[in-house]
């Protein structure tokens, strides 16, 4: 990331792939019920008519209905599956970020937009090929609503895994991968490359130190850039991976009837917990990994010349 001087302590790549995804976890442990309730609001709307399809309202009230409806424990539905996600997903994305840009620039300091925006690209496409399969059950856990007999769609994670192999192949552990591609290339670039940009303007001009205020305010402005652009393939791709088996044909398939039967606006629904969670996310993940890089190398070096 920007704003390491040569007389600075520079994390290692194991510390930063190891720092990114225990800052991401903790991300995860706070926002989650955010994290949900985008998704409950994101697959409204799929129900035949006849159906409550209109259960939830704003953020805080699809909060409210479920814990009135479901209990305070459906907000962390899918928990276990989204701390899985995020120490293998983020580890990649972020954690191998300035590595991929160095290896674009042949070990040059000098990276500019475009190296910048390639580097997030291919780490954002390497972490979905690998951490596919958590993705997917995880969201599957988040949709499912606790039935009137106390029915589930899964009883577990584990359970979660083996149904959808047995059931639907283990393709169907990878559903939705070619739209959570495009959607987490577009992530990557907004999340890290906005974040980059921000953070090296900031110090640039001596607007703040490199330290806690300079971390948020560009962890808040690269959560609000990625929600304006992200916001679209994010629907599509929670609609596609939480489908049955034979309701859409392809990604293209879902938005198309996405834009037939509800509108354009519904490319943007859940777009107010997307922010409030991609916000907050960004603010505690980016503080929390700032802080670990730090830490784990003053550690390592202290380690290895004590006095």
């Amino acid at each position: 990331m920007a704003g390491m001087k040569p007389k600075d302590l520079v994390p290692s790549a194991a510390v930063k792939f190891f720092g990114a995804g225990t800052a991401a976890c903790i991300a995860d442990l706070v926002t989650f019920p955010l994290d949900t309730a985008k998704v409950r609001l994101q697959i409204q709307g799929e129900a035949e008519k006849g159906a409550s399809a209109k259960k939830y309202r704003g953020v805080f009230g699809t909060i409210a209905t479920m814990v009135r409806t479901e209990g305070p424990r459906s907000l962390y539905n899918g928990l276990v599956a989204g701390l899985q996600r995020q120490m293998s997903f983020a580890s990649v994305r972020i954690g191998l970020y300035d590595s991929m840009k160095q290896f674009y620039t042949r070990g040059t300091d000098s990276a500019g937009i475009v190296t910048r925006l390639m580097a997030g690209c291919t780490t954002g496409a390497m972490a979905v090929a690998f951490a596919q399969p958590t993705d997917v059950v995880k969201v599957r856990f988040q949709a499912q609503v606790r039935l009137a007999d106390g029915v589930r769609r899964y009883n577990g994670t584990l359970d979660a895994y083996k149904t959808i192999a047995r059931d639907e192949g283990v393709r169907g552990l990878w559903k939705g991968c070619m739209p959570n591609i495009t959607r987490n290339a577009i992530v990557n670039c907004a999340e890290l490359v906005t974040y980059d940009l921000i953070k090296e303007v900031i110090l640039k001009y001596d607007i703040m130190t490199d330290n806690l205020p300079c971390h948020f305010t560009a962890a808040l402005s690269a959560g609000f850039c990625t929600t304006i652009v992200a916001s679209p393939v994010d629907v599509v791709k929670t609609r596609y991976m939480n489908s049955h088996s034979g309701q859409y044909n392809s990604a293209i398939n879902c938005a198309l009837n996405m834009l037939r039967h509800e509108g354009p606006t519904a490319f943007y629904k859940g777009s107010m917990p997307s922010f409030l969670r991609l916000g907050s996310w960004n603010i505690v993940m980016f503080v929390t990994y700032e802080q670990i890089k730090r830490g784990m190398t003053r550690a390592t070096q202290y380690w290895e010349s004590p006095f």
